[in-house]
């Protein structure tokens, strides 16, 4: 990869990594440095790295960040306080974007990363397996559990079809 190809990349993904990163961690700040932190990764190899391997490359640095980053605040604090649902949630409207954010908000960071990464970006399930490093079966896993759980919660705040979701929005 030559450095015109590297400012390409950064042009190219910066925006997509940093709401990637922002959907887990809403800390804007940490969010840049995460950001920073996985350019600079692949700063490192630029010169080893073929131009068509930087997306996947750039996208697994930012998941492992993130992932770090979350357990370093587990460690840190109480995370579970943060991502609680207060009880009276469910018993007003707040949004259907509002209510999905809480849905998102009480996964597993490796759960929550697979669907955003698939029915947000759009990527496909190999390309979920290189950026996260996981095996396919366990992506299509997570994806499948994840779904599930969102219909769940969402049938829990009284929203229980697809003609619902439209009626509110």
């Amino acid at each position: 990869m030559t450095v015109a190809e590297y400012n390409r990349c950064v042009d190219q993904y910066a925006d997509f990594v940093f709401r990637f990163l922002m959907k887990s961690v809403r800390d804007e700040a940490a969010v840049k440095d995460l950001v920073q932190d996985s350019f600079e990764k692949l700063w490192r190899i630029h010169g080893e790295l073929d131009a068509q391997k930087a997306k996947p490359y750039l996208f697994r640095c930012a998941y492992n960040a993130m992932i770090d980053h979350i357990r370093r605040d587990k460690r840190t604090s109480d995370l579970q306080q943060s991502i609680n649902i207060p009880q009276n949630a469910f018993n007003q409207y707040t949004g259907v974007q509002e209510i999905l954010q809480q849905a998102l908000q009480t996964m597993k960071p490796e759960q929550r990363s697979v669907i955003l990464l698939r029915d947000l970006q759009g990527y496909q399930y190999q390309e979920i397996a290189e950026i996260t490093g996981l095996s396919l079966a366990q992506v299509k896993v997570y994806i499948f559990r994840g779904r599930v759980f969102l219909k769940q919660y969402l049938e829990k705040t009284g929203i229980r079809s697809h003609a619902d979701l439209e009626e509110m929005a």
